[in-house]
C-alpha cells in the first residue's frame, strides 16, 4: 500500500507557506488537479509557493553551482515534507519583458524555423549566395538593415513637432521641445548672451537661425547672465564682464534624441517622445531586413510578409508543401521544405486549438495579455512531449471565452494522456467541473484561509456545505435576477477603426451597465479600451494616454497609430473618463495599497497627532518610509539590504538594523493603541478594519477595499506583489472613495481576472453602486455571471482577428441568449438555466 502511495500520490505534510496553516494533503498523479477558492485564500501559496518551488529546489540540488547562477531561484518553501514529488514545469501569469524585438515567432520558436526554410529553400534570384538562417533575422547584426538598426522604424523630430505655437516668441515657450524650468530658461539665456532674439515671435525670425536653434549638432559654450535684458547682456558681452556661469548650448532636437536615448528617467523619456515622429524606415520600408534578405521569397512572399501573416493563414500556406511526399527520392530542396512545413504545422495546429489563429509571428511579445503568452508556452510544451512532468498553471482560463476555454481543456487532457500531472489554479467553474480531482483553500482569504476545505472528487465537493465554491458548483448564487435599468442617454460611437475594427457603428446606452463580450482576438479590447478611450478622452480635453498594455488584436507597431473614427453624440453628458486598468499602480516596493488608495496619508497623520509624536515635535512625514528624517538609515526605507554571493545570485535580506520595518528605533517608539507603524503597515486590510473602526475616515477608506474582494492584502504590501486584477480592484475601491458627483464613464477590461464567483459577486455590488449614482459603466468581459447582471450587451465577433471585428449583438442579456450568430449566446443561456 505504501509503495502505491509513493508512486501514485504526492504527499505535502506541514506545508505553512504564506498564510498555509501546517496543512498535509494527498494529491493524486497523472490527473487533471484543480486548487481553488477564495481570492487570496492560499491556493497559490501550495500550488507554486510550495509544490513548483519544493520542486525547483530539488532540481537546483542536482546543478553546479556556477549554473545556477542563471535560473530566477525561488525561496525554499516552508513545509515538513513532500513525498513522490516529480519534476515540474510552471506556466504562469506574468507579463513579458518589455523587449519590443521579443514576439511570438520567437517565443514559440516558429521563427528559427521560418528563417531556416528561407536559407535553405527559399527561392534566391539569379546569382545572389546564399544566407545563413541569421541573415534572416532583424536582431543580428548579418540580418538587420543598416538604416534602423532593424527596429523597422525611425524617428524624425521636426520644426512642427517642436514649435507647436510659432506666434510665441522663444521667451514665451516657442520651443515646447526644450525643457522647463531651469534649464530652458538656461538655454534661453545662452541665446541672448549669443546675439539671438528671444522676444520676436518664431515665425518671424530669419529661417537660418531657426533651423541652427532646432537643428545644430554644435555644442558653443557662452557666459550667462541671467536676470540681465538682452541690451544688458549684450553690453556685459562686449565689456568681457564676468559671468554667472558658463553655459553649453544644445540644439533641440539634439536635447529630444539624447535624452530619449540616455536618459534614466522614464518619465523624462515620455516626455521627449511627444516630440519624435516615428515613420516607416525609408531604406526597408518598415521591414527591417537587409535587402538581400529581403530579395528571397517562399511561395511569392519574402519572409517579412510571411511573418505578418496570422497563424491561421501561415497553417494555409504551409498545407500544400507539408503534405508534398510524391517524389520517391526528392530532391534536397523538396524535402527540407516538406519537413520544415510539417514541424510548422504541427506547431501551429495546437496554437489554433487554443484559439490563437489570430497573432500574427511579428506580434511583439510586450503587447499580448498575461493568458495569451501562457497559451503560447502551453502549446511548446505540448509539441516538446515530456513524460512524467507536473505541469502547474496559473488560471490559464484568464481572459479566455467559455468557448476558447474548451478547446484550453481539451489541450490539458492531451497533456494529461501524455503521462503528466496537470495542477491547476483556477476560479473559471467550468474547468473546476471538469478537474479530476479539486483541492479547495479556504475558508476565507488571508489570516481567515489557509486550510483545506476539501481534497477529492467533483461530486464529493458538491456535498460540502463548508466550501464556498461548492455553491456554485451547484449552480446557485445569492445575486438576485437583475432588471435591466433605463438609458439616460446614448454615446453615439461611428466609423470606428482599429486593428481588426472597419467602420464599425454602436451606440453606448448611458446611466447603465454595459458588458462588452466576444471570442478571444475578436476586437472588444480594441473598441473599448482604446478606440472609444481615445477618441472620447480627445473630446472631453483630457489626456489620453496611450494604452501601453496588452490588448488581444494587433501588432506594436498598429497600437502606435491614432484611433480612427469619432463620436457623434453623447459625450455632452459625461463630465469624466476614468480607465480602470490593470497597469500596475506603481513600479516600485516603495509604492503599495495604503499609498495609492491615500489611506496612508490619514494613518500618518493620526500618528502625529499622538501625545508622543507632539511631544517630540513629529509630523506626518516622520511616519512616511520615504523620508529621510523617519525611515531606517541602513535601508533607506527598503525594508531589505542585498547581500553578494560567490557563484550565486545576489539575494535580499531583511534589513539588520531595522529588523525589516523601515524605520529608524526613534520612529517605531511612537505608538497609536499599542502598535508603531510597521506593525500597522503589516497588518492586512480586515485586520485594519477592526483597528480603525472607531476612526470613521480611516474604516471607510478600508472597508471600500475589503469590498472589492482585497480585505486579505496587507497595507505595506509593495506594489510589484500585485497581480494585474488586484491593482484595477485597488484603483476602483480609489475611485469609490471619491464624493461621487455622477455622470462618469468607467471602463475596465476584464476586472473578474483572478476572481473567484465569490468575489465577483462583490465586485458587482460596487460596479452597481457606480451605476446607482448616475454614472455609466462599460466592462469588456467573458464572465457570465457579469453578463447576466448587466443592463446590456454588445458582443463583438463572430471571430477573431480578420474573422472578428463586427457588431454580432446589441440588446438585453435576454435577448443575446437567442441569438443564432453570437458565439457567447448558448453559454450565457445555459448560465441563466443552471
Amino acid at each position: 500500500m505504501e509503495k502505491k502511495n509513493n508512486t501514485n500520490t504526492i504527499r505535502v505534510k506541514g506545508a505553512r507557506e504564506h498564510n498555509l496553516k501546517d496543512i498535509s494533503v494527498d494529491i493524486p498523479r497523472d490527473k487533471l488537479v484543480v486548487f481553488t477558492g477564495v481570492s487570496g485564500s492560499g491556493k497559490s501559496s501550495l500550488a507554486f509557493g510550495t509544490l513548483y518551488a519544493e520542486a525547483q529546489r530539488r532540481y537546483l540540488e542536482s546543478v553546479s553551482p556556477y549554473a545556477r547562477r542563471l535560473f530566477n531561484q525561488m525561496d525554499v518553501p516552508e513545509v515538513d515534507a513532500i513525498e513522490g514529488l516529480p519534476p515540474a514545469v510552471a506556466l504562469q501569469q506574468q507579463r513579458s519583458g518589455a523587449s519590443t524585438r521579443s514576439s511570438v515567432g520567437s517565443v514559440t520558436t516558429l521563427s528559427n524555423l521560418l528563417r531556416m526554410l528561407f536559407s535553405r529553400a527559399g527561392d534566391y534570384p539569379p546569382g545572389q549566395s546564399i544566407i545563413y538562417a541569421e541573415g534572416f533575422s532583424p536582431n543580428t547584426p548579418e540580418g538587420a538593415c543598416s538604416e534602423c538598426h532593424g527596429m523597422g522604424s525611425v524617428f524624425e523630430v521636426n520644426e512642427q513637432t517642436m514649435v507647436p505655437n510659432d506666434t510665441l516668441s522663444i521667451r514665451e515657450g516657442a520651443i515646447a521641445s526644450w525643457p522647463r524650468a531651469w534649464q530652458g530658461q538656461n538655454q534661453r539665456d545662452i541665446l541672448v548672451s549669443m546675439g539671438f532674439d528671444v522676444d520676436t515671435p518664431w515665425k518671424k525670425l530669419p529661417k537660418k537661425q531657426r533651423d541652427w536653434i532646432l537643428f545644430t549638432e554644435e555644442t558653443p559654450i557662452a557666459p550667462v547672465y541671467p536676470g540681465l535684458s538682452p541690451e544688458e547682456t549684450a553690453v556685459a558681452v562686449a565689456k568681457k564682464q564676468s559671468p554667472d556661469y558658463m553655459g553649453t548650448f544644445i540644439g533641440a532636437r539634439a536635447y529630444v534624441l539624447k535624452t530619449f536615448a540616455s536618459s534614466q528617467s522614464e518619465l523624462m523619456k515620455k516626455r521627449v517622445s511627444k516630440y519624435m515622429i516615428s515613420k516607416a524606415c525609408p531604406v526597408c520600408g518598415g521591414k527591417r531586413l537587409k535587402k538581400e534578405a529581403l530579395s528571397v521569397k517562399f511561395k511569392g512572399k519574402d519572409i517579412a510578409e510571411t511573418v505578418r501573416l496570422t497563424l491561421a493563414e501561415l497553417s494555409r500556406l504551409f498545407s500544400e508543401p507539408a503534405a508534398n511526399k510524391k517524389e520517391v527520392k526528392p530532391e534536397e530542396k523538396q524535402l527540407v521544405i516538406q519537413r520544415i512545413a510539417a514541424d510548422i504545422r504541427a506547431r501551429i495546429s495546437v496554437m489554433l486549438e487554443l484559439g490563437l489563429g489570430y497573432l500574427t509571428l511579428d506580434r511583439s511579445t510586450p503587447t499580448l495579455s498575461p493568458g495569451e503568452l501562457q497559451r503560447l508556452r502551453l502549446s511548446t510544451q505540448v509539441h516538446s512531449n515530456l513524460f512524467g512532468v507536473v505541469y502547474v498553471l496559473d488560471e490559464p482560463s484568464a481572459g479566455l471565452h467559455p468557448a476558447d476555454t474548451e478547446a484550453l481543456l481539451s489541450i490539458l487532457e492531451k497533456l494529461k494522456s501524455a503521462g503528466n500531472s496537470i495542477f491547476v489554479v483556477e476560479h473559471e467553474i467550468e474547468v473546476i467541473r471538469r478537474a479530476d480531482w479539486i483541492i479547495d483553500v479556504g475558508p476565507g482569504a488571508g489570516a481567515q484561509g489557509g486550510q483545506i476545505m476539501y481534497s477529492g472528487t467533483v461530486a464529493g465537493l458538491k456535498k460540502n456545505t463548508a466550501s464556498v465554491t461548492a455553491r456554485f458548483l451547484k449552480g446557485t448564487n445569492s445575486l438576485t435576477e437583475h432588471q435591466p435599468r433605463t438609458p439616460k442617454g446614448q454615446l453615439c460611437l461611428r466609423g470606428a477603426n482599429k486593428h481588426n475594427l472597419k467602420d464599425v457603428d454602436i451606440d453606448f446606452p448611458l446611466g447603465v451597465m454595459t458588458t462588452v463580450t466576444g471570442i478571444s482576438g475578436s476586437g472588444k479590447s480594441s473598441l473599448v479600451s482604446q478606440v472609444l478611450v481615445e477618441l472620447l478622452a480627445r473630446q472631453l480635453g483630457m489626456p489620453a494616454e496611450p494604452d501601453s498594455e496588452p490588448t488581444d488584436e494587433g501588432t506594436l507597431a498598429d497600437s502606435t497609430k491614432p484611433a480612427g473614427g469619432k463620436i457623434t453624440g453623447g459625450a455632452g453628458q459625461l463630465s469624466r473618463l476614468v480607465v480602470v486598468d490593470q497597469r500596475p499602480i506603481g513600479r516600485t516596493p516603495r509604492s503599495n495599497l495604503a499609498t495609492y488608495t491615500g489611506i496612508f496619508d490619514h494613518i500618518r497623520k493620526r500618528f502625529a497627532d499622538t501625545p508622543a509624536a507632539r511631544k517630540k515635535r513629529y509630523d506626518a512625514g516622520r511616519f512616511s518610509f520615504n523620508l529621510a528624517k523617519g525611515r531606517c538609515a541602513n535601508c533607506q526605507g527598503e525594508g531589505f539590504v542585498m547581500v553578494e554571493l560567490l557563484f550565486l545570485p545576489s539575494v535580499y535580506t531583511p534589513c539588520p538594523a531595522c529588523g525589516g520595518t523601515r524605520y529608524n528605533p526613534e520612529t517605531l517608539q511612537v505608538t497609536y493603541s499599542d502598535k508603531n507603524i510597521a506593525q500597522v503597515l503589516e497588518m492586512t486590510v480586515e485586520e485594519a478594519c477592526h483597528f480603525f473602526d472607531e476612526d470613521l475616515q480611516i474604516y471607510q477608506g478600508l472597508n471600500v477595499v475589503r469590498e472589492v474582494g482585497l480585505g486579505y492584502l496587507r497595507l505595506g504590501q509593495s506594489a510589484t506583489e500585485l497581480s494585474g486584477g488586484e491593482a484595477q480592484r485597488i484603483k476602483l475601491a480609489t475611485e469609490l472613495q471619491k464624493n461621487n458627483k455622477g455622470s462618469s464613464l468607467y471602463i475596465l477590461d476584464e476586472p473578474t481576472t483572478g476572481l473567484h464567483p465569490a468575489d465577483v459577486e462583490l465586485l458587482l455590488l460596487q460596479l452597481n453602486r457606480l451605476v446607482d449614482s448616475g454614472n455609466t459603466v462599460i466592462v469588456v468581459e467573458h464572465d457570465m455571471q457579469l453578463i447576466a447582471q448587466s443592463d446590456w450587451v454588445i458582443d463583438i465577433g463572430p471571430g477573431a482577428g480578420n474573422e472578428g471585428g463586427k457588431v454580432v449583438f446589441a440588446g438585453f442579456p435576454e435577448a443575446l441568449c437567442e441569438n443564432p450568430d453570437s458565439k457567447t449566446a448558448r453559454y450565457l443561456k445555459a448560465y441563466k438555466n443552471q
